[in-house]
């Protein structure tokens, strides 16, 4: 671990994160300062398979989605703050609270989710986080989430 900011590109992410295509919702992690927060870029694009059906004519990125990413992101910037590379690693929703969606978030936008860290420490299990995911500075959901970090598979390093 360094006290400097660090950054995860999308090979990175995929070397912390389990999810693949379709279900990959972050590009790239950046200003990930330890386990206290990071900011997360995705590229809404619509390429990608929820808007077939959300909705036909009007796409919009689901908000779970939105959720997702953000949880996504904390997942990541735990995972590189820790160095968790190719591990087995699992994270698991505990709770979702305090959500608002504020703005539509469609194709052609740039996502960008800012997670801080409200309780969780190395080693811990147990981690909570707020969220907030914005388009061109503009809030289009916030929430605060729980998540059960699971390393009991891991890989030998």
């Amino acid at each position: 671990m360094t006290d400097s900011l660090q950054s995860a590109d999308i090979q990175t992410i995929q070397r912390i994160l389990p999810h693949r295509y379709p279900f990959l919702l972050v590009d790239k992690v950046v200003d990930i300062d330890g386990t206290k927060g990071a900011r997360g870029i995705k590229n809404v694009t619509m390429n990608e398979p929820h808007f077939q059906g959300h909705f036909p004519g009007a796409p919009i990125m689901p908000g779970v989605t939105i959720i997702e990413a953000m949880a996504q992101t904390a997942g990541v910037m735990i995972g590189t703050a820790l160095e968790l590379f190719e591990t087995d690693l699992l994270i698991y929703f505990m709770s979702i609270d305090k959500c608002k969606f504020r703005r539509q978030v469609v194709p052609g936008d740039v996502l960008e989710m800012q997670i801080t860290t409200l309780r969780g420490k190395p080693g811990g299990k147990i981690w909570k986080f707020q969220g907030q995911a914005s388009v061109d500075g503009e809030m289009a959901t916030e929430a605060e989430f729980s998540a059960f970090v699971d390393l009991t598979g891991e890989k030998a390093k």
